[in-house]
């Protein structure tokens, strides 16, 4: 223990006094200072060999310490095929037949949505039967546009091919035999006229001199002449004439005709476009023109270029987007049920058409088509075009 300080005590002796004893006792705890560490770390060294020896040990194997089993490894082993073997049955189900697959939320579309327009022709409308929702059998009439122009384009095809067929008629025919008479008529008139410049061409040749200007005599010899080259030529006519008209000719008169009668083709089947037809059995969706409208397929702006869109409604599909991601789960042919957003207590069964070609980059995802089937009592009564529906994708049964 320190010593007691005086208080009237010198400095020094004040300092003495707070020095500790010089003499420690080696009797008291010599040992209480390393003994408690010596124990720790033989405590950590056993402990860290025992770790060692579990963890490197095979499964199942049992580890002795001492002489005495772990106990607690070998229940660890033994419990771990038994977990095992209980989660494999889980792992390896499958969905049964019918069960649902995937749910995706989509669009009814027509499969086959048509734009009825004029083809080639284009005119005011004078008829119009067509309403939104009013169904049409193919061929039924549609609308009418003004017929005048195309009547006339029509008539005048027809005289075109009727010239072109007389044309045609009097080159297989030949001359007549007046004409070939008549040209040798004129053969013999222009021998007749060449006798007579021929005795005129000598005599003034005889007479060349004096009695007989230069002028005179040239006259003579071009007048006889020209008397040969007619003679010919009309000789060489006669014989064609005999001969009759060129292949070539009748021909070209042939394709002529040919070409006349395509043009009327096409004319008449302006005209009969200018009425308006149903392409397919189906209904009206939307109304574009109205009475008395221009309508032109290739106008634009104030000027209709259709009349209507109409779609046969018991040809139904379902327009989806499923993601990359769950696409793989989607085949062509895998049936489906279908609900309307419209009428949730209804159910329709469906089978995906197809996968289109092409994924949406945009939207990480494939288009499919699931085809629905309508039933026949309920053509465009509940399912409408652009209408949302869920698709429930069902396990088949292969």
């Amino acid at each position: 223990m320190p010593e007691t300080i005086v208080p009237n005590a010198s400095l020094r002796e004040r300092v003495q006094s707070l020095r500790l004893p010089q003499r420690v006792d080696s009797g008291r705890g010599g040992g209480g200072g390393w003994l408690p560490w010596a124990l720790c770390l033989l405590l950590a060294a056993s402990t860290a060999s025992l770790a060692a020896r579990v963890y490197t040990a095979p499964p199942g194997e049992s580890l002795k310490t001492g002489g005495v089993q772990t106990q607690h490894a070998t229940q660890k082993a033994d419990a771990t095929p038994a977990t095992t073997n209980q989660a494999a049955p889980a792992t390896n189900n499958k969905p049964a037949p019918g069960d649902v697959v995937l749910e995706s939320k989509g669009y009814i579309i027509p499969a086959h949505q048509i734009q009825v327009s004029p083809i080639e022709v284009g005119g005011r409308v004078l008829e119009l039967f067509v309403e939104e929702g009013k169904r049409f059998k193919k061929g039924d009439v549609l609308a009418v546009l003004e017929k005048t122009s195309y009547e006339a384009q029509v008539a005048d095809a027809v005289a075109s091919l009727a010239a072109a067929e007389q044309r045609h008629l009097e080159l297989q025919r030949g001359f007549r035999k007046e004409e070939i008479e008549q040209a040798k008529a004129e053969l013999n008139e222009a021998q007749t006229q060449l006798k007579q410049a021929e005795l005129e061409y000598k005599r003034n040749r005889e007479l060349r001199g004096p009695a007989l200007s230069a002028r005179e005599f040239e006259s003579a010899e071009a007048q006889y002449q020209g008397m040969l080259k007619k003679v010919d030529r009309l000789r060489l006519a006669v014989a064609l004439m005999d001969m009759g008209p060129r292949e070539e000719r009748i021909a070209a008169a042939r394709a002529e005709v040919e070409q006349c009668k395509a043009k009327l083709t096409q004319a008449r089947w302006r005209l009969d476009n200018c009425t308006m037809r149903a392409p397919i059995d189906g209904t009206i969706l939307t109304k574009k023109a109205e009475l008395g409208n221009l309508v032109n397929p290739l106008a634009f702006g104030a000027t209709s270029s259709s009349i209507c869109d109409m779609a046969d409604l018991s040809d139904l599909e379902v327009e989806l987007d499923i993601t990359e991601r769950d696409v793989a789960k989607v085949r062509k042919g895998m049936p489906c049920r279908i609900r309307t957003d419209a009428y949730p207590d209804r159910g329709y069964d469906g089978v995906v058409d197809r996968l289109m070609p092409i994924a949406n980059r945009a939207k990480g995802a494939v288009p499919v088509r699931v085809k629905i089937k309508v039933p026949k009592d309920e053509e465009g009564l509940y399912l409408k075009p652009e209408m949302g529906a869920v698709v429930a994708f069902l396990q088949s049964e292969k």
